[in-house]
């Protein structure tokens, strides 16, 4: 993950080996005030994807969180287990 500009980019693979890092990453981030991530730079996506997201969006409590550039599969998956909503 880098970050520019109060942008979190998340670029790469979102799947089960990196879920815990990215996860510890990302909350990392946001608890530094970056409240926008984007997956315009996603590799291969499974579920684990979602979690994290979820787990956020969780974390954050209803605070300011946004996710941009959601990849249409991601958002398909999240359609599936409905909690596209959430995104």
């Amino acid at each position: 993950m880098r970050v520019e500009s109060g942008i979190a980019f998340l670029d790469g693979d979102l799947t089960l080996p990196q879920a815990t890092r990215l996860l510890a990453e990302c909350e990392q981030a946001y608890q530094s005030g970056i409240a926008v991530f984007d997956l315009s730079g996603a590799g291969a996506l499974d579920s684990s994807a979602i979690s994290l997201m979820l787990s956020l969006r969780r974390n954050a409590a209803g605070r300011p969180l946004e996710f941009r550039n959601i990849p249409d599969g991601l958002v398909s998956l999240a359609r599936l287990y409905g909690v596209v909503d959430h995104f």
